[in-house]
């Protein structure tokens, strides 16, 4: 079979990106044949077609003057570069599916009817929330936010959800306006949603209920060993932003005894405050290792005692769960999004209340008091992993549903 893999951006930019790869490299080992479509980039390693790519632009920093403000909004809109390219891109690699990942904005959903005019079936993996919020992430200056979910998206402009601007929210507001209006997205045959909960916000939004597909990714565990003893550090691996509530994590420390540790793993906007934090609450209680290659990352996970995943927003699911449970360590995570769907209470983590530093310290003290249940917990997230979050898995499960599009091969 020929798969199209269709992202803005053609690098391994973020979690979307990884999972394109990776899903791209099970398929290829499968026997498939894949390619790669997107936009210009200067860092896009698949080349193959890239002189089909429509132009490289940037959103975050919009040009000067209103003429090239009103062209770059008319290319998020519809972009005929990108429908001709997509095209040209068509004839020349023949894809029997085209699975699409993030293509808001930069390639809009222009590209959707030349793959409908050649009869290509399209699924769509879902990384975020961009097709009921705006701004993508469901949230209010860092608060939690549902008002936009079904078609309100007049809210993103009056809450300034986008950095505070008027001028970028209501951009973003109308973009999905305009697209939800049009039934833009009507050509996708088959969504994939990798939790529940997103799937049911999709259903709040009216998002084509009827073709929502709850596929959870995956973890390789090639090579990748389990915890052999009980002990450690509680571990947060991820992203330093402030929805992640690694600053709920760090004042937990100080309901817990003075010997208690806290390792943080990861990089982002929100580092320097979190150091100043760490310094004032807990002084020496506190080891930030930056961002780490994958085989110190996952040395440090097995050296842990549990990995903590105090997010404050919606999380999707996210794979600092899936590696900590991987890794043989028992989760503890907020009783938001997509979180209590990868967390067995009791079993193989426990699940706090968002913000609530006193509720997590608490059960980080629960693990680091019984380290040989915890490590029993650590072994039962293993097993989860190994039968419901495998490679192989994930790619039957890929593959029957391009099969039940009408992929042909698949």
């Amino acid at each position: 079979m020929r798969i199209l893999h269709v992202n803005k951006f053609l690098y391994r930019k973020g979690g979307a990106e990884g999972y394109m790869e990776d899903l791209a490299e099970l398929q290829e080992g499968a026997g498939h044949i894949v390619g790669f479509w997107g936009m210009a980039h200067p860092e896009n390693t698949h080349l193959e077609l890239r002189d089909t790519f429509p132009s490289f632009v940037e959103f975050d920093d919009p040009p000067p003057g209103l003429v090239q403000r009103a062209k770059m909004v008319g290319r998020m809109v519809w972009s005929r570069q990108a429908e001709q390219g997509m095209a040209d891109a068509i004839e020349r690699f023949r894809p029997d599916v085209a699975h699409l990942h993030n293509v808001y904005h930069q390639l809009s959903p222009s590209i959707l009817a030349p793959l409908h005019r050649a009869g290509v079936p399209v699924v769509l993996t879902l990384h975020d929330y961009k097709l009921v919020c705006p701004t993508y992430q469901m949230l209010d200056h860092g608060e939690v936010c549902t008002a936009c979910v079904g078609h309100k998206f007049w809210n993103a402009p009056m809450k300034r959800c986008r950095n505070g601007s008027l001028l970028a929210s209501g951009t973003m507001a109308l973009d999905l306006s305009v697209h939800t209006l049009l039934r833009s997205y009507r050509h996708v045959d088959g969504f994939v949603c990798p939790s529940r909960f997103l799937a049911r916000q999709m259903e709040r939004g009216r998002v084509y209920p009827d073709r929502m597909h709850v596929i959870p990714h995956f973890i390789d565990l090639d090579g990748m060993t389990a915890k052999a003893s009980a002990g450690g550090n509680p571990v947060i691996a991820g992203r330093l932003a402030p929805e992640k509530g690694i600053d709920v994590a760090i004042r937990a420390m100080t309901h817990l005894p003075e010997t208690a540790r806290l390792d943080i793993a990861g990089d982002g906007p929100s580092r320097p405050d979190l150091e100043a934090l760490a310094t004032r609450e807990a002084p020496g209680r506190v080891t930030f290792h930056g961002r780490l290659p994958k085989d110190r990352l996952l040395d440090l996970l097995r050296a842990s005692s549990v990995a903590v995943v105090p997010s404050t927003w919606y999380e999707n699911q996210p794979m600092a769960v899936l590696e900590g449970m991987a890794a043989g360590l028992p989760v503890i995570g907020t009783d938001l999004g997509g979180l209590p769907e990868l967390i067995d209470e009791g079993v193989d983590g426990y699940l706090v209340p968002p913000t609530d530093e006193k509720a997590l310290a608490s059960a980080i003290g629960r693990v680091i008091d019984d380290s040989s249940r915890a490590f029993n917990m650590g072994q039962n997230g293993r097993r989860k992993i190994e039968s419901d979050f495998s490679p192989s898995v994930h790619l039957d499960r890929i593959s029957g549903l391009y099969r039940r599009l009408g992929a042909e091969g698949a």
